[in-house]
């Protein structure tokens, strides 16, 4: 049994970025250290409420929660997988156990007389024991190695009978995280405002809006007819370093058609139900809110003349004028998340725990679409 400070380190561990040592872990093992990940998060929960800046403290606490469920999701996969490779094994080798345990058992229970007995002799008994001598060690290896195989599918099945607690109080915790930030986010008046958005214009440019670029084209306007003082931001040495702003996968490029077979001036990448989206850099929130058929969308402006455009959130958060630091929360994902129940029944992959949310980015410069993909690093999924 692991004491606190182990557990509590292993998870930290975890946390920073190095659950790529999962891979090298035995099942088990794998799924335990996502357990004391979780148990790590919930300690971030306790500190956050009491940090001088919640913001920061919370987001770090919803990212430790989704890290620490995405490790145990795939512990237990790998888990599952075990179990049934090993009870593969075992069904398949039903003949060689009986015969096996019939050898052993008829060793065991015969006296050390009946074994001395030989219809040949005093020489063929010593050639029998010699024979039996040579071959014992071979079947005591066999019979360790089933023995082994069977307490390890014991182990597994009792590890993912431990693993529905610390699921449940996980999925409790960053859903009460989530909520904790969206009120910390809520209740902040330290952030610089650039400007104060003018609800009537902004209702005007929608309503006269059919496409993201005329939006875009208009926000423009308006900030240079209220003489939006221009910001002083410089980013273009980081352009193709950016991480992308919700852990995911990507899923269509640039240019690429959608289901409708209309090519979009976008990238669209693939992230978990309730996924926190964070702004990849210090940036000028310019709007958020609903928008055509876009859903929620979030636009930042990081530099004079570009935009990152965010759609398909299900919250945002935050104000227009707002300039936001790197790594500032800027909405969350849609979906549910999925239950307890559904993330332990896993026999291999799915189970309604994968990337069924997309997240639409596209890149503006100087009012023109670029590919995303040359500001963003995308060969990295979460």
């Amino acid at each position: 049994m692991r004491n606190l400070a182990t557990t509590f380190a292993l998870g930290l561990c975890l946390l920073a970025g190095v659950s790529a040592s999962a891979a090298t872990q035995s099942p088990g093992e794998a799924a335990s250290t996502a357990a004391a990940a979780l148990e790590a998060a919930g300690e971030r929960m306790d500190a956050a409420q009491t940090a001088n800046d919640r913001v920061k403290a919370l987001t770090e606490t919803v990212r430790a929660y989704e890290d620490g469920l995405q490790a145990m999701r795939e512990g237990l996969r790998r888990v599952a997988r075990r179990e049934t490779q090993l009870t593969t094994q075992l069904r398949a080798r039903d003949e060689e156990v009986a015969e096996l345990l019939g050898v052993i058992t008829t060793i065991e229970t015969s006296t050390p007389p009946v074994l001395m007995l030989h219809p040949s002799g005093p020489l063929g008994a010593a050639r029998s024991a010699m024979m039996l001598a040579e071959v014992t060690p071979g079947l005591q290896a066999r019979a360790d190695a089933l023995r082994n195989d069977l307490q390890e599918v014991r182990d597994l099945r009792l590890l993912q009978q431990n693993a529905a607690q610390k699921l449940e109080d996980g999925l409790q915790g960053v859903q009460a995280a989530r909520a904790a930030l969206s009120t910390a986010i809520a209740d902040r008046q330290d952030l610089p405002q650039r400007f104060t958005e003018d609800p009537v214009q902004t209702a005007i440019l929608i309503s006269s809006t059919e496409t993201l670029t005329g939006f875009a084209d208009g926000l423009a306007l308006i900030a240079e007819a209220n003489g939006v003082q221009t910001s002083g931001s410089d980013i273009s040495d980081r352009r193709g370093d950016l991480a992308l702003p919700v852990e995911g996968l990507l899923l269509r490029g640039y240019g690429d058609k959608d289901a409708a077979g209309v090519a979009r001036a976008g990238i669209l990448v693939a992230s978990r139900p309730r996924s926190l989206v964070v702004s990849p850099t210090a940036a000028t929130i310019r709007y958020l809110g609903p928008l055509l058929d876009l859903g929620n969308v979030v636009i930042l402006e990081p530099q004079p003349d570009t935009l990152f455009i965010l759609s398909g959130l299900a919250e945002v958060f935050g104000a227009a004028g707002q300039v936001i630091p790197e790594g500032t929360p800027v909405g969350l994902m849609g979906g549910d998340a999925a239950a307890t129940s559904a993330i332990l029944s896993l026999s291999g992959e799915g189970g309604g725990t994968g990337r069924t949310e997309t997240l639409y980015i596209e890149v503006r410069m100087e009012n023109s679409p670029v590919d995303p993909e040359t500001w963003f690093r995308t060969g990295q999924g979460g």
